[in-house]
């Protein structure tokens, strides 16, 4: 059946990456609109912030496609060496120069994952192998997961 009545069906790839780029831009709009002072605002006792949050998902998705799927280590990718120190906002950090590190990360993380399938077997992870479909699957979860925190932060600091 064609025209009017065609169903277009996206392949995984196309609806896994959809959704990553959904919530990369929905992680960075938490930011929109907020002070310095209130992307740094601390609501809980841990190091989570806006700022953190973001910091931290650049972090994660260079670790999975540019240390996982690339094969660069963390040192001379110039990572933190663990999630926890992922989301420690420096004092020259600011909200511009967050969202820019992470548009760069996903710019990066497109090139790097385009010329694989999502079959392709990668080796860069310290836990060993894993599938291009795996690292997708893996890194959509993380981002849900932080969208969800940054969305409550975000809706905390605008009703104080």
């Amino acid at each position: 059946m064609t025209g009017a009545f065609e169903v277009l069906v996206d392949d995984d790839r196309t609806q896994l990456e959809a959704f990553i780029e959904d919530y990369r831009i929905a992680i960075e709009a938490t930011l929109d609109g907020v002070t310095e002072e209130q992307a740094r605002r601390r609501l809980v006792p841990s190091a989570t912030t806006l700022l953190g949050l973001l910091k931290h998902v650049t972090w994660m998705q260079r670790v999975w496609f540019e240390e996982c799927i690339g094969g660069g280590t963390r040192a001379a990718l110039g990572l933190a060496r663990s999630p926890a120190e992922s989301y420690v906002v420096e004092s020259g950090d600011t909200i511009a120069g967050v969202v820019s590190a992470h548009v760069q990360a996903c710019a990066t993380a497109r090139t790097v994952v385009a010329p694989l399938s999502l079959d392709a077997v990668v080796t860069g992870h310290r836990t060993g192998p894993r599938t291009v479909h795996w690292v997708y699957l893996q890194v959509l979860r993380e981002l849900a997961h932080h969208c969800g925190h940054a969305d409550i932060l975000r809706e905390q600091i605008l009703a104080a």
